[in-house]
């Protein structure tokens, strides 16, 4: 079995994949540099005996962070306690499949370019990849699979914390689908602003970004807010939870060839 590790800004998603490519357990945690990997052991072990995997199981790992600080814990993890050497997105000469066609390739996220792999895999080309994370980010792939730039903008609640932060007088809100635009009191005007704003932004984006490609792009959304966004929106055409998580395998797959 794979262990896929996925370390991101706020949180880090360890997911397990059978030799079918079938997800038998998926977990999360908050992402914290100061975690050792005893810590992240003890933790993971549990959940994954829950779902009947043990320690033997697992013959190989993977693993994409953004969060540099956390790759020794993550790495020692899989030595120590699965009794492998992991593979890791931009080490040790790990195939990615793609060409990364911008002007300073070592600046994109492993995630997106994780993300690249798998929408191009599972909906062909070209199209951009939405990802509701810490940051909203519009990634375009062409129609051979190739990263060629996008658009990194705040995240939704990023912005939220933000506003609450900058302005007393300004509460925390929940993020939800307001009932109206017009908000007629302070609670529901941030929301309006806040959904509304973001559909506004990302029909805007996508019909920029296909003006300046030019052609019509598929547009898939992931993260945990993409489904929220994607209701309201017709520029939004599929949303995809795993989407990371299926780039690690195919990745994964590519290299162990």
């Amino acid at each position: 079995m794979l262990l896929a590790i996925d370390s991101g800004n706020t949180n880090i998603v360890f997911a397990v994949f059978d030799s079918d490519g079938g997800v038998r357990g998926e977990w999360r945690s908050s992402t914290d540099a100061n975690r050792t990997a005893d810590e992240f052991g003890i933790w993971l072990e549990q959940l994954m005996k829950s779902e009947g995997i043990g320690r033997a199981d697992i013959d190989a790992a993977i693993i994409a962070s953004v969060v540099p600080a956390t790759l020794f814990a993550l790495k020692t993890l899989c030595r120590k306690y699965f009794d492998c050497d992991p593979q890791v997105i931009r080490e040790d000469g790990i195939e990615l499949g793609l060409e990364v066609l911008v002007e300073r390739p070592d600046d994109v996220g492993d995630d997106r370019l994780v993300n690249a792999v798998a929408a191009h895999e599972r909906y062909g080309g070209p199209l951009i990849v939405v990802d509701f994370g810490t940051a909203t980010t519009f990634d375009v792939i062409d129609v051979k699979g190739n990263y060629v730039g996008g658009v990194i903008a705040p995240g939704v609640s990023l912005s939220l914390e933000a506003l609450h932060m900058a302005a007393a007088q300004l509460p925390r809100v929940a993020i939800k689908r307001p009932d109206d635009v017009i908000g007629t009191s302070t609670v529901p005007a941030m929301q309006s602003g806040i959904y509304w704003g973001y559909v506004g932004m990302i029909e805007g984006l996508v019909r920029r970004i296909c003006e300046q490609y030019g052609a019509e792009m598929n547009v898939i959304a992931t993260g945990g807010l993409a489904p929220l966004f994607a209701e309201a929106t017709d520029y939004i055409k599929e949303t995809d939870s795993d989407l990371t998580l299926r780039g690690l395998l195919a990745i994964h797959r590519l290299n162990a060839k």
